[in-house]
């Protein structure tokens, strides 16, 4: 049995490798598999299942076949693309997953997060991710003119990015204590998550025993995910776009 993780993606308009990329990982990489989880920020923006633009469509067509070979298909909300709903995952076949959610990876329990809201220590966007992830001010953003809320997209993206120029990339990392503190919450010595843009497999001690985090890699010149098959532990890879478009 195989089961690969990916997660920051963003994909958009203007990054179209990204996509022909992840269009070629697809038939490669998710056909025929156990299960394929996208652990969020898979599109750079979302404001709601009712938009369709072309990149949308191809991107929901393409997991559509997926699901279609059997292979079950799970998404999780990121920070750029919580708004993405159940209308969305049932035409694609997928089951949106909280964050946090704890699965039985070929008998090891193992936390799965976006991760954003290991990074305490940015204050600042904790408040943010609070108000965005409120159901009341989703359902009032949701009620808006699709227009209205494009608009709204492109300034909240310009403010982050002026924002993130200025901060200290520790601060955009996570924070160990909070990784310790929500592993032993959930009873588990096994963590997998994205965001930070960080590709890297961290040991650590948790419940008072070998512990290991895996965190994967954002999609801007290679098409990063993790990898875990039965009766071996989960590996970090990577494939350059190269290998993927055409």
């Amino acid at each position: 049995m195989t089961t690969r993780f990916i997660a920051d993606l963003h994909l958009e308009e203007s990054r179209p490798d990204i996509t022909n990329a992840f269009l070629g990982f697809l038939p490669a990489y998710a056909h025929n598999i156990d299960a394929l989880y996208i652990l969020g920020d898979f599109f750079e923006a979302w404001i709601g299942d009712d938009e369709h633009t072309p990149l949308q469509e191809t991107v929901a067509e393409a997991l559509q076949a997926v699901t279609a070979t059997g292979t079950a298909l799970y998404l999780m909300h990121g920070n750029r693309d919580f708004l993405i709903g159940q209308d969305f995952c049932d035409r694609v076949g997928a089951t949106l997953l909280d964050d946090p959610t704890v699965i039985d990876l070929h008998g090891e329990p193992t936390l799965l997060m976006h991760g954003d809201s290991l990074c305490t220590t940015d204050e600042e966007y904790q408040k943010f991710r609070a108000t965005m992830r409120n159901p009341q001010w989703q359902k009032a953003f949701l009620q808006r003119p699709l227009a209205d809320r494009q608009t709204v997209a492109r300034q909240m993206r310009e403010i982050s990015q002026a924002k993130n120029q200025g901060k200290e990339q520790t601060i955009m990392d996570v924070t160990p204590e909070e990784v310790v503190a929500d592993m032993e919450r959930h009873g588990v010595q096994q963590l997998i998550h994205g965001h930070t843009h960080r590709p890297a497999v961290h040991e650590l001690e948790a419940n008072g025993a070998p512990a290991r985090r895996y965190v994967t890699g954002d999609w801007h010149e290679k098409a990063w995910y993790i990898e875990a098959r039965t009766g071996a532990a989960p590996e970090l890879l990577s494939v350059p776009f190269a290998q993927l478009a055409g």
